[in-house]
């Protein structure tokens, strides 16, 4: 939730992320911090540098947790966590689950009681379409190629 937080006060977003905003305040900013606008050895280079990799990393982050990228992978989201759980991992407020089908997403504000209501659950995929699913900010952490 931290680093939602994070991103959202970088790129100006009060509330509901939206793409075309977004977009425009991500332009600016890459304008204002490019690397390429300092010159060598100016100490401010190797700040933009840093500075442009955190915007690069926001814009990315923030895109994938938007309503538009949200309902635009839903389809692909449902068929996810139809496969069932086939690992999971909590950190801090991040649970990191991954379905049978290789993909891998992250829900954010998950509690340390959640999680361990989840774990000592009969039926996993059942609590976590009750209780998980629903109820947290996710977004696709990674895919990967599943031989059949």
């Amino acid at each position: 939730m931290k680093r939602i937080a994070e991103y959202k006060k970088l790129f100006g977003v009060e509330r509901q992320i939206e793409l075309k905003p977004l977009k425009k305040a991500y332009r600016d900013l890459v304008k204002e911090w490019h690397p390429d606008k300092f010159q060598a050895g100016d100490e401010r280079q190797a700040e933009a540098e840093i500075q442009s990799r955190r915007i690069i990393d926001g814009y990315h982050f923030l895109v994938s947790i938007a309503p538009e990228t949200i309902s635009a992978n839903a389809e692909q989201y449902a068929e996810s966590i139809n496969t069932g759980i086939a690992d999971f991992q909590h950190k801090g407020m991040l649970l990191e689950i991954t379905f049978m089908d290789g993909v891998t997403y992250e829900y954010f504000g998950v509690t340390k009681p959640v999680f361990i209501k989840m774990i000592n659950s009969n039926k996993l995929n059942r609590f976590a379409k009750r209780s998980i699913y629903p109820n947290y900010t996710f977004r696709m952490a990674k895919r990967e190629n599943v031989e059949a």
